[in-house]
């Protein structure tokens, strides 16, 4: 579950922390009180895009941090593992990102530098997101069939299929290349020849890049780096005057002065490892520059070759790596010119006998969508018949199309409200009160399905009030037995249910708006149900009704 939720200099909020419970937690306020920047604050920090326009006026940076405690983390561990992030203790989750103005944020999982590819990874299998814009997403056809596998967890068949889908594009894209008129294999032809010998050729290896450049320079200085290694030396050790000789002097005073001065044999001791060093740094210069020589032929030959090098990363690729990945590309494609009849022969028996594959696989998957799309149904109407749709059904509608990414299916969801009427297709409805609904059901269904510990609903009751805003608080509460439930809501029908309940408000500190939120209870929860009633005006009947609606929710 979601235990905390920080969140600074984010839009209109300063600084606020939100301590979640168990359950269903309600978030309530008024219109425009920045209800819905806590559901895009968990959005940010569990991997949605980022804007610097995020940042609150006048700050430079601004962040949320997330804190999940995780009744089994062993799956979210060991894909940490896989990035290298330090495991959860005691299952407990932090999850940072922070938005500069500079554009250098940082994201952190378990205060370990990670990327937003990596949040969104850990995201989606802590959080499920469903806000005011989302409805669109289930009329789309890809969408319903995702939707689909997912409840019945298919996605070991469907990635089967799709790995044979993708060997036969790859079949495909290859024999397309080959298949082309003889003048342009002709041209392809001598083209790669001339490339694939250009780098034969050069005998590239891959210490070609470090070496020539480390030779070209010690070559071109040869003269100075012999000067100064000559001086060295004779500083250290060939003249009269040298630091050995001097040591040598030193040595002698300090023999004498070990029998005048204790100490002195440590001295002593310290001037021996001097002169010794001394003696192994001079042997160390004179071995590595006794082969050092100003060779013009070999400067102008690792001048040539470095610019050659510098042309095949032009025409070839960034590194030498690049260059003779390239190459064994070009052998392989022109090999295939080359002999492009015997090898459209080829793939084409490639092709038939994977198209065979295919067929049984989408078919395996397809069945498989048949069984779970019939049982899919009958229990999204059963949802939306507690969601006030008494007569009202659902159906998964499936039609066999030629392979796809996604199968051989396509796949449409129908829904017919009221008994008599055929199901038409989900998008053909128009209000937007009944696709919320239809969305909440959806989500009920899939929650009994799936591990995901937390679902956030921002304003699933969109355009619906009175009883059925109750219902939606019912199913609601019913999803909150199995899941941690957030929900930003406008209706009180839908709060009472709340087993937690906060309240987000504007305030005006120091000449600034700022959000605020705070868990209520008690009679600041009865004012609050009867604001949400009534209005600002409380009323003895308003505040009646809402200690009503609380003990009715609450049983």
């Amino acid at each position: 579950m979601l235990t905390t939720l920080r969140i600074k200099n984010f839009a209109i909020v300063e600084n606020i922390i939100v301590e979640y419970g168990n359950g269903l937690n309600v978030i309530t306020g008024e219109t425009g009180a920045g209800k819905s920047i806590l559901a895009a604050a968990l959005g940010l920090v569990l991997g949605e895009r980022a804007d610097k326009t995020m940042i609150r006026a006048g700050d430079e940076q601004c962040g949320v941090e997330a804190v999940f405690q995780l009744a089994d983390p062993l799956e979210i561990n060991n894909i940490l593992a896989e990035m290298g992030i330090d495991a959860c203790e005691d299952g407990r989750l932090i999850v940072r990102r922070i938005i500069t103005t500079s554009g250098s944020g940082k994201n952190l999982i378990n205060d370990c530098p990670t990327t937003v590819q990596a949040l969104n990874k850990i995201g989606d299998l802590l959080v499920d997101m469903h806000g005011p814009h989302d409805h669109q997403s289930l009329l789309s056809q890809e969408f319903q069939l995702d939707l689909l596998d997912s409840f019945g967890h298919l996605e070991k068949i469907r990635e089967a299929y799709q790995i044979i889908y993708r060997e036969l594009c790859e079949l495909k894209a290859r024999r397309k290349e080959l298949d082309c008129d003889d003048t342009e294999v002709a041209r392809q032809i001598e083209m790669l020849s001339f490339q694939v010998k250009e780098i034969e050729d050069a005998n590239l290896t891959s210490s070609d890049e470090t070496d020539l450049e480390n030779e070209h320079k010690i070559t071109a200085n040869a003269q100075r780096i012999l000067e100064l290694s000559n001086g060295i030396r004779t500083a250290l050790s060939d003249s009269d005057s040298s630091a050995f000789n001097a040591l040598s002097s030193i040595q002698a005073a300090l023999n004498e002065l070990t029998n005048l001065l204790p100490e002195a044999v440590e001295w002593k001791k310290e001037a021996e490892s001097i002169s010794i060093q001394i003696q192994e740094l001079t042997t160390s210069i004179s071995s590595r520059v006794q082969n050092i020589e100003s060779d013009t032929e070999r400067l102008q030959w690792l001048e040539d070759r470095m610019a050659m090098l510098h042309k095949f990363k032009r025409k070839y690729g960034a590194s030498v790596k690049e260059i003779l990945e390239h190459l064994n590309k070009s052998k392989e494609r022109l090999s295939d010119l080359q002999s492009r009849g015997e090898k459209i022969s080829e793939i084409d028996r490639q092709i038939e006998a994977i198209q065979k594959e295919i067929q049984s696989a989408g078919g395996k998957l397809g069945k498989e969508r048949r069984t779970a799309a019939e049982t899919m149904a009958k229990a999204i109407t059963r949802e939306l018949r507690d969601l006030g749709f008494k007569q009202g059904s659902f159906s998964v509608e499936l039609r066999q199309i030629e392979p796809g990414p996604s199968g051989m299916d396509e796949t449409d969801f129908g829904f017919a409200p009221n008994v008599g009427e055929p199901a038409r297709p989900l998008r053909a409805i128009a209000s937007s009160g009944e696709i919320s609904r239809v969305m909440l059901a959806i989500k009920s269904v899939l929650a009994n399905h799936d591990r995901i510990p937390v679902l956030v609903f921002d304003e699933i009751d969109s355009n619906v009030g009175g009883e059925m805003g109750n219902a939606i608080g019912a199913k609601l509460s019913v999803v909150a037995e199995k899941h941690q439930v957030l929900c930003i809501t406008h209706l009180p029908q839908v709060a009472v249910h709340g087993t937690t309940h906060f309240v987000v408000a504007k305030e005006v500190r120091g000449g600034r708006t700022c959000t605020g939120i705070k868990g209520i209870k008690g009679d600041d929860r009865v004012e609050e149900i009867a604001r949400m009633l009534g209005g600002r005006d409380l009323t003895s009947v308003t505040l009646k009704h809402a200690k009503e609606m609380l003990k009715k929710g609450s049983e």
